[in-house]
């Protein structure tokens, strides 16, 4: 970058961790959307205001194939935040980037399904954990267990 350009970035920064601040956000908030404009600047050496939406898009097609999509959503939020707030510029390249949707489990398992995940769980560790978590389920499998143990053995 030109000194001149790099004089205008760090005023921007500059202006990025005061506004960061003034919104009362947390440091670890600070640090990672600051990661996320020191990032893109390294990346395309120029100052962020002069991206053009194709590079934002090659960009981020970079990014997810080498960072998490943590990273990558809170890049996409920081620069959201630099470009809304520093920049004062309407958000218009939004829909850039979407996460996958991941499907997680209920809260409450039921006891079919608590049965089905350990069964479907094959590393010992892991099972364990999930008997331990369950492990109210757990004594009534062990109780069964133990009950079909003693029938096993004296043949009762």
């Amino acid at each position: 970058m030109k000194p001149a350009e790099v004089k205008r970035f760090a005023a921007l920064y500059e202006r990025h961790l005061k506004l960061l601040k003034l919104q009362g956000k947390s440091q670890k908030t600070i640090d990672s959307y600051s990661r996320a404009v020191r990032r893109i600047n390294k990346h395309f050496d120029c100052c962020p205001d002069k991206l053009t939406l194709e590079q934002l898009e090659n960009y981020f097609v970079e990014l997810v194939d080498s960072h998490s999509w943590s990273t990558v959503k809170v890049d996409r939020l920081g620069l959201m935040f630099f470009w809304k707030h520093v920049l004062q510029l309407d958000w218009q390249w939004i829909n850039i980037i979407k996460p996958p949707k991941i499907i997680s489990l209920p809260d409450i398992l039921t006891p079919a399904e608590i049965e089905r995940l350990i069964d479907a769980t094959k590393k010992l560790r892991y099972r364990v954990f999930f008997l331990t978590t369950y492990k109210k389920f757990f004594n009534r499998f062990v109780g069964d267990f133990e009950l079909w143990i003693y029938k096993e053995r004296f043949r009762v």
